[in-house]
Formats: C-alpha cells, sequence, structure tokens
C-alpha cells in the first residue's frame, strides 16, 4: 500500500514535469521567433528600409562578424541574412505560428507565393509535420499538385483552427506512390499493392484521414461488395470512400463509387457528419469526360509510381 503512494507520487512529479517541459519547449520557441522577428525588424531599419537593403549588405557583414564572436555562428553574416529575409516575410508578429520552429521557417522563406506557402504551413499544423517532413512535401511538389483547390485564394489556418478545410482543398494530381520495385506484378497484385500504398500515405490524400476498413465489406442482398478504402476525415466530419483502379477512367467507375457512397450515407452515417465524399483514383483520366461530370461529392485524380530506391531526402 505504501509502495503504491510512493509510485503515485512519483508519477505525479513526472506528468507535471513531462507538462512543464512541453509549455517551456512552446514558450521557449516563440520567444525565439519574436526575437528573430525584432533583429530583422532592426536590420530592415538600418539598412535605411528594404528597398535600400542591398545598399546595406556591407553593414550585415560587419554586424555578422561582431556578433558571431560574441554569440556563435547563429548570427553570422549568413544567418542574418535569413533572419532579414525572416522579416520580410512575416513581418507582422501575430503571423507568426508557435507550431512552426525555426527550421521550419528556413525551409519555407525560399517559396515567394504567399498562398503556396500560406498551403505548407496549414499542413505542418494539421500533419505536425517534421522539418525532414515538410522538406519531402515541397520537393514533391505537394502545392502544384492540389487538383481542386482555389491556389490563389489559400488561407490560415488560425491558431484555434478556424479555418474551413473541404475534401477539395486537399486532393492531390498526381498521388505519389513510392514503391521498392514493381517488375513481374500481374494486374492484380498491382491494384492490392495501390490499395496498401494509397492506406499508408494519407498524407498524399490530404489531412485527418483516419482508416475506417480496407477492402470494407458490405453485405447488400446476399452479395457482398469490398469498398478498396474507407476513411473518415475529421476536418470535414464525413465518410471517405476511396476506389483505386489500375486503368484509364471509365464512366461505369463513377457509377460503383456513388453507389457505396450511398449505401454510407443511407445505412452508416449518423446524424452529426455529414454526406459521405468520394476518392476514384485512375490510372489516366480523360480530361473531356471528367469536364463533363458536375458532382462536388466525388473527385477524380491519377497515381504516379516512383521508385522509392530513388527518392534521397535529406
Amino acid at each position: 500500500m505504501q509502495e503504491e503512494k510512493y509510485l503515485q507520487e512519483i508519477r505525479s512529479l513526472i506528468e507535471n514535469n513531462e507538462a512543464s517541459k512541453i509549455v517551456r519547449n512552446f514558450k521557449n520557441n516563440y520567444e525565439d521567433l519574436m526575437t528573430k522577428l525584432h533583429i530583422g525588424k532592426l536590420l530592415v531599419e538600418a539598412q535605411g528600409g528594404e528597398k535600400r537593403a542591398k545598399y546595406g549588405s556591407e553593414l550585415i557583414k560587419k554586424w555578422g562578424i561582431i556578433l558571431e564572436k560574441e554569440f556563435g555562428k547563429n548570427y553570422c553574416k549568413r544567418n542574418l541574412e535569413i533572419i532579414r529575409k525572416f522579416y520580410l516575410s512575416f513581418p507582422i508578429a501575430k503571423s507568426l505560428i508557435s507550431q512552426l520552429s525555426w527550421t521550419h521557417y528556413i525551409q519555407l522563406l525560399p517559396i515567394k507565393n504567399e498562398n503556396e506557402r500560406n498551403y505548407y504551413i496549414n499542413q505542418i499544423i494539421l500533419n505536425n509535420l517534421s522539418v525532414r517532413e515538410l522538406r519531402k512535401e515541397i520537393k514533391n511538389k505537394s502545392f502544384d499538385r492540389l487538383s481542386y483547390a482555389d491556389k490563389n485564394n489559400i488561407k490560415l489556418i488560425d491558431n484555434n483552427n478556424n479555418y474551413p478545410i473541404s475534401l477539395k482543398d486537399m486532393i492531390k494530381d498526381p498521388i505519389i506512390l513510392e514503391v521498392n520495385n514493381i517488375d513481374n506484378l500481374n494486374e492484380k497484385a498491382i491494384h492490392k499493392l495501390l490499395i496498401e500504398l494509397v492506406e499508408s500515405r494519407f498524407m498524399e490524400l490530404g489531412s485527418s484521414f483516419a482508416l475506417v476498413g480496407h477492402e470494407y465489406p458490405l453485405r447488400i442482398n446476399n452479395k457482398t461488395f469490398k469498398i478498396d478504402l474507407l476513411f473518415f476525415n475529421i476536418e470535414i466530419n464525413a465518410y471517405v470512400v476511396v476506389e483505386i483502379k489500375n486503368e484509364e477512367f471509365k464512366p461505369e467507375h463513377l457509377g460503383q463509387i456513388k453507389f457505396y457512397m450511398d449505401y454510407i450515407d443511407n445505412n452508416i452515417k449518423k446524424e452529426n457528419h455529414k454526406n459521405t465524399e468520394g476518392i476514384l483514383v485512375v490510372k489516366e483520366k480523360d480530361q473531356y469526360v471528367i469536364r463533363q461530370i458536375i458532382n462536388n461529392k466525388v473527385f477524380i485524380t491519377t497515381f504516379e509510381l516512383i521508385n522509392k530506391n530513388k527518392v534521397n531526402i535529406n
């Protein structure tokens, strides 16, 4: 009994300490970002403003030597130039997102398109991306592959995650799937492989997907139908049916996925859920046919297989 009491006290101390560490890291990261923001502001002002910055490069060079000697290489000439660029890209303090580390911001600075930058910031927040994962998303041109989203109007999610996101804001074309070797696989094996690859690559579908079932069975009139993948998406509060075809798009594919979606709506979804949506992944789209389909609940995209051994993300 006495042992249990001591164990509980130890457990309480550890829990409090771990919680405090999270708070300290959160606070320290934000303070670090704010410090760099203010340093960047002072650098721009000392140079006579943004337009005259090129005439002030000698100033940064001189201060870089002084500050590196006093505070280390984090404040060398090159890093002061990065800090200055950071301020010019994010000049307002409330535009800083505390979930992003300084290293995250360094990866984002070369991106000049504000909508593109906003997209990657949202992905970091929604999916808790590490710096390495962010680098990979940028390398794979995740923003460029958005096929349904309005890429000229991507807003930042605020600190309360209030920015509404729909499925069309997530779908990429093509969906990139990494494989080790697909040589000598028959059509059935490739289809099964594609299902497994999409299942394991939630990020290539979008944000906040939770897997409900792989080859999810529907029993209808003594017949069994299998949905390739059934997800529930937390952001849109709806089930998402995913069908994968190792062939070009055919109109009957659309009928099949809509059949599954209707069944989910009528038999599985709850009253508080929104209507089921669908993603049809095909080998190649017939653009003319796709343009004739006006259905906001079914999104059609393609897949691209990439040799995993040739992907090199540092």
